[in-house]
């Protein structure tokens, strides 16, 4: 499946909010509690939040297609716009998701080839992210592309506290 990409701009913003919510709500719904769930659903992908992220230095959000569908986005975060580490030499990948009906064919792969070329472009040494430690799937695949664990930090749905791996890739 041939995929291009294109970075969201203002104009996308109920787009990407749209996309947001529907692709977190079908990977993680089942697993949290309805009312933290919605809290965070509102509140992380509101088209103000996202406009918020969208006009912050160091963030791009992109669109994934197939064709002139959109079928996932990713964004990422360098320098200050870091959720974490903020290393000039690293690139965070903060979000990662397909639409269900896309998922098992082999798209994650290819986006991630993207960003690491995103990466490699901007001249950062490595991309780092993190992935919910009850979220087995996604560890698999971050492992099997050569991510390697170097710590955990809290993650919030909600009122939840949830803790995610920090995984690391070398560039």
């Amino acid at each position: 499946m041939a995929l291009s990409y294109r970075r969201c701009t203002a104009l996308d913003l109920q787009t990407l909010a749209d996309l947001s919510s529907e692709t977190f709500i079908a990977a993680f719904q089942a697993a949290n509690d309805p009312a933290d769930f919605k809290e965070y659903i509102d509140r992380a992908f509101h088209p103000v939040t996202l406009e918020k992220e969208l006009h912050t230095p160091g963030t791009q959000f992109y669109f994934v297609l197939e064709g002139n569908r959109i079928v996932g986005y990713f964004k990422l975060n360098q320098d200050g716009a870091q959720t974490e580490l903020q290393d000039a030499e690293s690139m965070e990948l903060e979000r990662i998701y397909v639409l269900k009906a896309f998922q098992g064919k082999g798209l994650g792969a290819q986006i991630l080839q993207e960003v690491i070329h995103l990466a490699r472009q901007a001249d950062k040494k490595y991309l780092w992210l993190g992935v919910w430690e009850h979220n087995p799937g996604a560890i698999r695949f971050y492992l099997r592309q050569n991510f390697q664990k170097f710590g955990e930090h809290p993650y919030y749905i909600g009122s939840d506290k949830q803790t995610d791996w920090l995984l690391r890739l070398e560039l």
